[in-house]
């Protein structure tokens, strides 16, 4: 994917010099190896900048909402689904945006590849299906399938949904993937079980809260963690106030959730928050046939209220 790098740099050049955009977002290469970063340039000098490789997984919808400008925007398959959930939740209009579809081949799990390589990496070289590593114990070579994020791998919308522009030809999606066999085997389990999975899971969980700045659907101006009066929740790390949040955080984005692994990808003790997302992202594929972000005519199964609604209970 190295190779869309000189089409992402023109097509914002062209956009910038047109006066089509006022800022452009991308992604420019990090100072430390497998560590692209986010960034937004306003001159058309500055697209030299832009970089784009297989380390390049941050959601960039998460730098919309509520922005005033004309903006270009590189946007893979979650990327475009998380913009159309924004459009369709008003965070931005279509009309300021023109998005640079990248079609994806998966992104890299930094994590994995570093303990792989047996520690820290030193230099990475990426070519077509190869990441070249160098570390303290030497250069190693890993074939890419085998180092993508766990979300990337089971990825069956790799090509953006919406898009004004592409960088490269629609890459084949995959077909015939098991995305939920491992929340079956949760749900699988007793209830009892089940309690004690998601604790055991939580456990290291320090509430610093990076997964949820790191989402692109938590954009409330303040978060029901913060609120003081009435306060929800305590801000220790009480076990119970822990799940509380990653339950309510969940919820909150039942049928939004893009699996973009951005949760997962923040967390610094490592904990595959995605197993409660998921859980609600099969829940509402089951009972509505819905997936977030394909539609930009709809609004999420939870966000809307028909009478014709099968809520008998409440009445």
């Amino acid at each position: 994917m190295i190779r869309y790098t000189e089409k992402i740099r023109q097509a914002a050049r062209q956009l910038l010099e047109s006066g089509k955009v006022d800022v452009f977002i991308g992604f420019r290469k990090g100072t430390v190896p497998m560590m692209s970063e986010p960034t937004l340039i306003r001159n058309a000098q500055a697209a030299e900048t832009l970089h784009w490789d297989s380390n390049c997984g941050i959601n960039l919808a998460n730098y919309l909402p509520k922005r005033s400008e004309r903006i270009g925007i590189v946007a893979k398959g979650c990327d475009s689904r998380n913009i159309v959930t924004h459009i369709v939740e008003n965070q931005i209009r279509r009309e300021q945006l023109i998005i640079v579809g990248v079609p994806c081949e998966g992104m890299v799990d930094r994590r994995k590849v570093t303990r792989m390589a047996g520690g820290d990496i030193l230099d990475v070289v990426e070519e077509e299906s190869r990441i070249i590593v160098t570390g303290k114990a030497g250069q190693q070579t890993f074939d890419k399938k085998d180092v993508l994020q766990e979300n990337c791998a089971i990825c069956i919308h790799r090509n953006p949904v919406v898009y004004d522009e592409l960088v490269a030809d629609l890459v084949e999606e995959q077909k015939d993937v098991d995305r939920y066999e491992d929340i079956r085997a949760i749900e699988d389990k007793t209830p009892e079980e089940r309690w004690e999975y998601f604790q055991k899971l939580i456990e290291p969980c320090i509430r610093c809260y990076a997964c949820r700045n790191a989402c692109p659907l938590c954009y409330c101006p303040t978060c029901f963690v913060d609120e003081s009066k009435p306060q929800w929740l305590g801000k220790s790390i009480d076990r119970t106030d822990t799940m509380t949040f990653h339950f309510l955080r969940a919820y909150h984005c039942a049928g939004r959730c893009t699996d973009c692994g951005a949760c997962e990808r923040a967390c610094p003790v490592g904990i595959r928050v995605r197993k409660f997302t998921k859980k609600l992202e099969k829940d509402i594929k089951e009972l509505y046939d819905w997936e977030a972000g394909l539609a930009l005519d709809e609004r999420p199964p939870l966000d809307r209220y028909r009478p014709d609604d099968p809520n008998g209970f409440i009445l």
